[in-house]
């Protein structure tokens, strides 16, 4: 039998949860995780045990991962080098190659084989079906630094057809995608996969995008781990990047909240996948576990600012 203590937990978290899960049932949610979870199998355990909690309780989440990584370190393995400007990665030809391997092979499949085993009935798909994401490749453009910047076989998203996803949900299917996309012409093009989870995100009107990263959320200083902040607004956000508080991967993150928020979603989270439960914790407590934007502060409740239930 379960102790008296224990049940008198189990009691309280349930309670504690049915607002939220009343508020959400229905509910789109598109959460971007990075390859690094996926490399690890406990991290890929715990992170989709979480997404599955969500999808039983009756909210729609869809699956968009990276792959960096894997394709640096398979880059690595093959003689090839890996080069990032700007947190953005270069993709030449064999890159590329690296990229459709990783991405559409390597980790679609192994995150689809741990959904299996925790029961989630997952579908993986990538920018290329159905002309999910249509895009081109990126012409060059100049860097932070005002240097010209050809970033090979990139692609810019031009629009994204939704209603296959949209079909896999309303059947009950969690989309499982990977962001590599390709032009008209059938050229491939590597996409990152913040941009295209933000893209998804707006087309689907999702109530939440949720990045879940290696970080703890947005830092006021980026090498203080501890100085996450709570909530800030689109404003807040582009004085930290015009202030060069982020850098490195935070810089595509930033432009793909940001373009978010514009099209429509309302609240966008920055979590920590490391943080135990940092999925469940954000979503089901106004304390959160890291950084919530949204466009204006204002329209926060006053226990979301005060991270008080």
């Amino acid at each position: 039998m379960i102790a008296t203590q224990d049940r008198a937990v189990v009691v309280s978290a349930l309670k504690h949860a049915a607002p939220y899960i009343r508020l959400f049932k229905g509910k789109v949610f598109v959460l971007k995780a990075g390859g690094e979870v996926f490399a690890d199998p406990a991290l890929t355990h715990s992170l989709l045990e979480q997404v599955g909690l969500l999808h039983q309780v009756g909210i729609r989440v869809l699956l968009v991962h990276g792959g960096g990584p894997q394709s640096t370190e398979l880059a690595k393995a093959l003689g090839l080098d890996s080069q990032f400007i700007d947190g953005r990665r270069v993709t030449d030809g064999p890159s590329l190659e690296v990229a459709t391997m990783v991405l559409n092979g390597q980790i679609n499949t192994r995150i689809l084989a741990a959904c299996r085993d925790l029961d989630i009935p997952a579908v993986g798909i990538s920018g290329v079906d159905a002309g999910l994401v249509r895009a081109h490749r990126r012409p060059p453009v100049r860097s932070a630094s005002g240097d010209p910047v050809d970033y090979g076989y990139v692609g810019d998203i031009d629009s994204v057809d939704a209603s296959v996803l949209a079909i896999q949900l309303d059947n009950g299917l969690m989309p499982i995608v990977s962001p590599l996309s390709c032009d008209s012409s059938g050229t491939l093009l590597n996409i990152n996969a913040d941009t295209v989870a933000s893209a998804i995100a707006a087309e689907l009107n999702a109530e939440k995008l949720i990045l879940a990263t290696g970080a703890p959320g947005i830092l006021e200083d980026r090498n203080d781990p501890m100085s996450v902040i709570s909530y800030l607004d689109r404003a807040s956000l582009s004085k930290l990047r015009k202030e060069g508080k982020l850098a490195d991967g935070m810089l595509p993150k930033a432009t793909a909240i940001d373009a978010a928020i514009a099209n429509g979603v309302r609240r966008v989270h920055v979590i920590s996948y490391k943080a135990p439960d940092s999925l469940l914790l954000e979503i089901f407590t106004n304390e959160g576990t890291g950084t919530l934007i949204v466009d204006d502060i204002a329209a926060l409740s006053p226990a979301e600012q005060t991270g008080k239930d």
